[in-house]
């Protein structure tokens, strides 16, 4: 596993490369500028991490990370960067870059940032991360089911309530366990059946969810 620290400032690249072999072990690889940081990804066939400067010699930040993806399409992404301009930060996410690390960033952070994004993770810093919030559409909010209406049928109208009593009528349940399922009294279950049979023209529990089928009420 490879590591390659790009910026062309030797003392921040010289940092980089630290916390870069304390991250993997093994002392990266540097380039100067993109057209360097290029030749050694499209070199490094087990290249995994770029440790990048969005703004060094030899191309801009957006061809230059392009370059760099397109010639180690399996290494992980991580800019550098000193940047406050949004253009660039909203370019570099628009190409898929695995994490930002500020240049005025500690040790510590710079250590951490570089293993989380090596185990596949992603380090944002805070400002990143609120403008990648920013960006993201909200969810589109759940239809509302439509309240159930009455039905109208040949002897009278069934209430939305009487509707789940037929339903409940129609699976064989009882008065009482009518009742605790809808969270109603035995007494207001006794009632709506009453009803129920009534304006289906029944003579009883069973004939009514018969005839509730018959007229595709069920």
């Amino acid at each position: 596993m490879s590591i390659l620290v790009c910026d062309d400032h030797p003392l921040v690249r010289s940092a980089l490369a630290m916390a870069a072999e304390a991250a993997c072990g093994e002392p990266p690889l540097l380039a100067r500028d993109f057209t360097e940081a290029w030749a050694t990804a499209a070199a490094t066939p087990d290249l995994a991490l770029c440790v990048v400067d969005l703004h060094m010699p030899g191309a801009g930040p957006v061809e230059g990370l392009r370059g760099l993806k397109s010639r180690a399409p399996g290494a992980r992404i991580l800019v550098v960067t000193g940047s406050e301009l949004d253009e660039d930060l909203l370019a570099s996410l628009d190409l898929g870059v695995d994490g930002f690390l500020p240049k005025t960033a500690e040790s510590g952070v710079i250590d951490a940032a570089m293993r989380l994004v090596l185990a596949g993770g992603q380090y944002l810093p805070p400002r990143v991360a609120a403008m990648v919030r920013d960006r993201t559409p909200p969810p589109e909010p759940e239809a509302a089911p439509e309240p159930r209406g009455p039905i109208e049928t040949t002897y009278g109208r069934l209430g939305a309530r009487q509707r789940d009593i037929l339903e409940q009528m129609a699976d064989g349940r009882s008065n009482k366990e009518i009742a605790r399922t809808l969270g109603l009294s035995p007494a207001t279950v006794k009632t709506h059946v009453a009803q129920v049979i009534a304006v289906l023209g029944a003579s009883n529990r069973t004939e009514a969810a018969a005839k509730a089928r018959a007229q595709g009420l069920l």
